[in-house]
């Protein structure tokens, strides 16, 4: 059997950063970690082959070599998605779809022939005997959630490692918290559920032996669940394996903004490896966010716990949401003064949208306030429900909001204010020959060619003589904000009367 895995293309959004990724000379930001692992769960005598649409074409000759295509998508990639099913039935193929776009909305794409929903250890075997037995079904789903100590490590050697800007791996799946307006426990459940120490080193050592160096995203939607487990388990034997091992790649991860109340476990992950940490901040208001489900980010300094991870060594990237039900016009400015106080460089506002399955989306279906199926980027300045904002002081309001956000000016302050309470890794004279890249590029395209040269070269002067361990990352931010002003540009300027990003 002949199995083309393909994945879909991302489409200029956000976290695509298909303008930074020309710095560094990458394709695309992260692999499609779930068609890997799947790739790992299949008989051993079929062969496999890969296309990712986000790094390379689909050529003809590849689905007339296909027995079957196998396609996982989020609902972002929606629009690639049909284009790929289009040309599989076109040539004949046979088409397996799976993962979060599929599991919620497979009733859309009637195209499809197969349907391996939820997650693939319990569903996928089924279908595989199903399909060995001559009697194969269009649809395969369940309720119930796997043990992930049993999922085998991704099959790293069908992928085109070189093209992507960082690999991915995960610990653990699920969240205990009930955000409304989050699909994550619709698709993974409340319970979270971990691979062992030895699995995730496996993991990493299959990296290691390709030869990667870069940056690891643990792609876990809250890491630091099992915070005893991390501390007495998981991070311990990352540090001694990172010794024995000399190794030097850098983590990243997603977690909640509880991981300030533990000192012990900030540090242990910096010793680990870890640099960045991704939190869903939502916003500063406290009833709205009593509101959305979202109480653990309340009774506590928001502000000073993000300065506190930072000043552990990591630096926080942040998720927020304007369109509650709540929300008034002064939520605008009220957003803007907390990004631009906390130092979140890279702060990804949306607009709320409701995403099938989530509690938001019920409740909207039920209020009769859903307009169309969400499009999946909460950052491209529309939503699929009625707000109680009018419509079109929220979108404007957006839009200048995020127009101030990522002005030059303001955004290069806000570098300088993580950087101000960031504590740096030491600094690595061996330079790597992708940071290299990006420091000749933005010294050219930001300090020379751009707009910006003005705040770009005060802040990287100031970065030498006051920061000289976060040169590399104040770089790495400047190169993320010409690509944010880029997206800025192509969503929100469309709106009439609306001004470009300075």
């Amino acid at each position: 059997m002949k199995i083309l895995f393909i994945y879909p293309e991302f489409p200029d959004t956000f976290w695509s950063f298909k303008h930074a990724l020309k710095f560094v000379r990458k394709k695309a930001a992260f692999p499609p970690l779930g068609l890997l692992t799947v790739a790992s769960m299949l008989p051993e005598k079929w062969e496999r082959h890969l296309i990712d649409l986000n790094v390379s074409s689909l050529e003809t000759e590849k689905l007339a070599w296909a027995d079957m295509v196998f396609i996982s998508a989020m609902a972002v990639q929606q629009e690639s998605t049909r284009k790929v099913i289009s040309l599989c039935k076109n040539a004949g193929v046979t088409v397996v779809a799976g993962g979060p776009l599929f599991t919620t909305s497979y009733d859309q794409f009637p195209n499809v022939d197969h349907f391996v929903l939820n997650e693939a250890e319990l569903t996928l075997p089924r279908f595989l005997e199903d399909l060995k037995n001559g009697c194969p079904q269009r649809l395969y789903t369940t309720d119930e959630f796997p043990d992930i100590t049993r999922t085998p490590s991704p099959q790293w050697e069908i992928l085109e490692t070189r093209k992507y800007a960082s690999m991915a791996i995960q610990f653990s799946r699920g969240c205990p918290y009930q955000c409304d307006f989050c699909n994550i426990t619709t698709l993974l459940g409340h319970k979270v559920r971990t691979k062992t120490s030895t699995q995730i080193i496996a993991e990493l050592e299959g990296l290691q032996k390709l030869g990667w160096k870069e940056t690891i995203f643990f792609v876990d939607d809250n890491f630091i669940v099992h915070k005893s487990y991390l501390k007495n388990e998981l991070l311990p034997a990352l540090i001694e394996w990172r010794r024995l091992n000399s190794v030097t790649n850098q983590y990243l991860t997603e977690c909640s903004i509880n991981l300030a109340d533990d000192q012990t476990l900030m540090d242990l992950m910096v010793q680990a490896g870890f640099i960045q940490v991704f939190i869903g901040i939502e916003t500063p208001d406290d009833a709205t966010l009593h509101a959305c489900g979202k109480p653990h980010n309340t009774s506590r300094n928001l502000l000073d716990n993000i300065k506190r991870i930072q000043q552990a060594g990591l630096e926080v990237q942040g998720g927020f949401i304007v369109g509650f039900d709540n929300d008034t016009p002064a939520i605008f400015q009220k957003q803007i003064e907390f990004i631009q106080n906390s130092g979140i460089v890279t702060a990804m506002v949306g607009i709320l949208q409701a995403l099938p399955g989530t509690k938001l989306y019920e409740r909207m279906k039920s209020e009769h306030r859903l307009l169309n199926s969400s499009s999946g980027d909460n950052a491209d300045g529309n939503t699929n429900i009625i707000t109680t904002m009018d419509s079109a002081t929220l979108r404007k309001g957006y839009a200048d909001m995020m127009n101030h956000l990522y002005a030059p000016k303001y955004y290069y302050q806000r570098i300088r204010t993580l950087l101000q309470e960031y504590k740096a890794p030491e600094f690595n004279t061996r330079i790597r020959i992708t940071q290299f890249m990006a420091l000749v590029r933005s010294t050219v395209l930001l300090g020379i060619i751009g707009r910006e040269r003005f705040q770009y070269w005060k802040m990287l002067l100031w970065t030498f003589f006051k920061r000289r361990n976060a040169l590399f990352l104040a770089v790495t931010l400047s190169i993320y904000g010409h690509h944010f002003r880029k997206v800025c540009q192509l969503h929100l300027n469309k709106e009439k009367g609306l001004t470009e990003v300075a």
